[in-house]
């Protein structure tokens, strides 16, 4: 029996056989080919993209009554890149210029593309590398003929084992056959990831050797919410995991009651549980896991998903989509964080050597006036119809914020000038997301409305781990004596300030810290949508008196292995289930 430990990325228990899919990476040559067969490797290209359209089309087609708004909009940006004239004309350019053969010219694009997709310093970002990857390989797939092995047939339930997936493969993966996936690569917020939860199959990512370690046949347990898979298991572990199983089962029933109910203490405490959202489309999915509203809106996707800079009219349609959306409950827009990705690196002269330590986020913006002044004047815009908020990102600094306020003011003064309308008294606040802000919270603290607590960079920066670096991201964590002091920091400082305090990292989305999060002081909490339930649920079994014995007795611990094995502890006491 092995036991490998990965990211649980989708929750759920299944015990199955594998089947291995072996590894799909093409490795082309760097062909040229003569002057006179350039036209026939540009009418090859052009053939595979119109293939490769119409195979993503029929599989939406096909699948389109089995897949959330989520997935949909995954096989939309295909079809976007793939229908993307731009794109078709750099390749093609290659062809025609360089004498490229047309495998050599869409993998050179493609991975160029990627590329600045991956070095973006939002995770979130950067793991949609995957998908460009994806159509990078269905255009070879047309070009050179080769497959991967076909799962449609499948007759008996099994678990996928992969080194990694692709959004589409997996969308295409027929429910009730394929009951698990385990991959050696991946992220918990891959589009991978996203598509598996939706389709509600068990999964865990990032387990580095598991191709290695199991053969087709195997049994194989996919444990998703503890982020483990074991291989050939004996009876013992087989009856632990059925009870298991049948525990998260009836756990899930209960969730589907608690969504319409209120997130409040059993001392009648309320706390308003918030979504994070990429997209505007996410929002009718923040009311319909019971969210109050959104408490981290990115909009980087407005820069990293179209060709061309957005304009102030594009910006305005995505945040008056998510008003129309969420109505009259609270929406707070994170202006632009960007750093190292195509967008901002296609205008410097040097590429950064250390992003995560450059001209990222609002010092971006601050050096890029006209840029940061357009998705300003749409925010303000959008305040007129909604209950809008405005943060800005990576604030490090008393400066830092006082020079994006005067920009915020200059533009309020552009609006007031031309009589268009927009809510003067919007509410500015900032994230909390260096060592640096939460040392000086006090200071800034009189200078905004709220602080958000953004602590997957908090963490970062405080312990100097990259959290998605596999060799070090055992050391990544939020229990951290050192992460807390400065979290419970900030929350007093703007409890000192009576300002509100939320927090939008991860850290909200993990059960495990419910408890001690409201016992430090939080009342709002901005979480992964399909999160919000068990959250909620959490709440609704626990009073603060508890919660504030639990954190002044965690706060009092030496290291994070105590802090987080307490924390679990409570958390099986509350809800009679393992995390």
């Amino acid at each position: 029996m092995e036991i490998i430990k990965g990211i649980g990325v989708s929750p759920g228990v299944v015990i199955c056989s594998a089947v291995v899919l072996d590894a799909e990476d093409y490795r082309i040559p760097h062909r040229t080919v003569p002057p006179g067969e350039t036209r026939a490797e540009v009418q090859r290209l052009r053939k595979a993209f119109l293939d490769a359209t119409q195979e993503v089309s029929n599989l939406q087609v096909a699948q389109a009554e089995l897949w959330d708004s989520k997935i949909k909009d995954i096989f939309a940006v295909h079809l976007h890149f793939l229908r993307d004239r731009s794109l078709r004309r750099q390749i093609t350019d290659l062809i025609t210029k360089e004498k490229y053969s047309a495998e050599y010219a869409v993998s050179v694009i493609l991975k160029n593309v990627a590329r600045h997709f991956s070095q973006a310093p939002d995770v979130y970002i950067s793991e949609r590398a995957s998908d460009i990857y994806d159509i990078e390989r269905r255009l070879l797939r047309h070009l050179i003929g080769e497959r991967r092995e076909d799962l449609r047939h499948l007759a008996d339930s099994v678990v996928v084992v992969a080194h990694d997936l692709t959004p589409t493969e997996t969308a295409g993966f027929d429910q009730s056959h394929i009951k698990g996936i385990a991959t050696d690569a991946g992220g918990r917020t891959s589009h991978t990831a996203i598509v598996a939860r939706s389709l509600g199959i068990p999964a865990v990512v990032a387990l580095g050797d598991v191709t290695e370690l199991v053969n087709p046949g195997d049994t194989i347990i996919v444990d998703g919410n503890r982020g483990t898979v074991v291989v050939n298991p004996d009876q013992t572990t087989v009856e632990e995991y059925e009870k298991f199983a049948a525990a998260i089962i009836e756990h899930g029933h209960e969730l589907d009651e608690v969504v319409r109910l209120p997130a409040v203490t059993t001392d009648g405490v309320d706390i308003a549980l918030l979504g994070n959202i990429e997209f505007p489309y996410e929002a009718e999915m923040v009311l319909s896991k019971g969210g109050d509203g959104v408490g981290l809106y990115r909009t980087e996707f407005l820069y990293l998903a179209a060709a061309a800079e957005p304009t102030e009219e594009d910006h305005f349609r995505a945040y008056m989509d998510t008003i129309r959306t969420v109505e009259d409950r609270p929406i707070t827009i994170r202006t632009m964080d960007l750093g190292a990705d195509k967008f901002t690196q296609e205008k410097a002269p040097v590429p950064e050597r250390n992003p995560f330590l450059g001209l990222r986020s609002i010092r971006y913006c601050l050096q890029n006036l006209s840029i940061f002044k357009t998705q300003i004047r749409a925010i303000l815009r959008a305040s007129a119809h909604g209950n809008v908020k405005i943060m800005f990102p990576l604030i490090t600094s008393l400066m830092e914020l006082r020079q994006a306020k005067w920009v915020l003011a200059d533009v309020k003064e552009d609006l007031e000038e031309q009589q268009i309308a927009f809510d003067e008294n919007i509410p500015v606040g900032i994230m909390i997301e260096t060592p640096a802000a939460a040392l000086i919270a006090e200071e800034l603290a009189d200078e905004v409305d709220f602080f958000s607590i953004g602590t997957n960079d908090l963490i970062q920066y405080t312990l100097a781990v990259d959290r998605v670096n596999e060799r070090v991201a055992s050391l990544y964590s939020p229990a951290h004596p050192a992460v807390l002091n400065l979290v419970n920091q900030v929350v007093k400082a703007a409890n000192r300030a009576k300002i509100e305090v939320s927090l939008c990292g991860e850290m909200a989305s993990e059960p495990e810290y419910t408890a001690l999060l409201l016992g430090m002081g939080f009342k709002t909490l901005s979480l992964a949508l399909p999160m919000i339930p068990e959250i909620k649920k959490i709440i609704r079994s626990v009073s603060i008196s508890d919660c504030h014995r639990l954190a002044r007795k965690a706060l009092s611990l030496d290291t994070d292995t105590q802090i987080i094995s307490l924390l679990r502890q409570e958390l099986h006491k509350i809800l009679k289930i393992e995390y």
